[in-house]
């Protein structure tokens, strides 16, 4: 459940993030076991993933003015957390109803997008927040996920550090929607250093935190 707030103070993350109703100041993943043994490719994969530049630090830009609306810093953190689905930079825009309010019991559809790849979000506004009167608590589920071609090889250069020579996939566009925690129709292999492909990858995954490989 994450929360919004009611004056015009900062976004605050209480086990969850947390947005002002009425104003709101500038404010890699390790690998995941289990699935099925991967097929035999039996060809080298097309696609060369070298190491991607690490992500940017620092608050997500452009942020909400001090005065915006309670939509507004809702679609702010939704950018947020669409980056965070991608593991990627990139355009990110979001929209919520202008008229959605703080009160609780409230849902909406809001829309955001990833260099033009569109996922739609489940909102539900909940109560206020027992960490501040300030705050209200929300929840926000992704009907869809992304695969994005450098999420992929931040995820992997992430897992496999040092002992990685490169990736090889079977071309993973620079972002496309892909449904959430089932084998996408992508596979990589990891080639590590010293050694040559050896024709079975594994498929890639959307997850609501990110690209999975397994």
């Amino acid at each position: 459940m994450t929360g919004v707030r009611i004056q015009n103070v900062t976004v605050v993350v209480v086990s969850a993030v947390c947005l002002l109703a009425t104003g709101c100041s500038d404010g890699g993943s390790g690998k995941d076991g289990g699935g099925s043994t991967p097929k035999a490719a039996g060809t080298v994969l097309p696609q060369r993933l070298d190491k991607p530049a690490p992500m940017p630090e620092g608050e997500l830009q452009p942020s909400p003015a001090a005065d915006a609306a309670f939509s507004e810093n809702l679609a702010y953190e939704l950018r947020r957390k669409t980056q965070s689905l991608a593991g990627a930079t990139g355009k990110i825009t979001a929209e919520c109803p202008k008229d959605l309010g703080s009160k609780s019991g409230t849902t909406a559809t809001c829309t955001t997008t990833f260099e033009g790849v569109k996922v739609e979000w489940n909102v539900s506004i909940g109560g206020k927040s027992s960490f501040s009167n300030n705050l209200v608590e929300y929840t926000a589920t992704p009907r869809q996920g992304i695969l994005t071609r450098d999420g992929v090889a931040r995820l992997l250069y992430g897992n496999y550090r040092d002992s990685i020579d490169y990736a090889l996939c079977n071309d993973i566009p620079k972002a496309v929607i892909a449904p959430l925690g089932v084998q996408s129709k992508y596979r990589c292999e990891v080639v590590f250093k010293g050694k040559k492909p050896s024709g079975f990858p594994q498929p890639v995954r959307a997850t609501d935190s990110g690209p999975r490989y397994y």
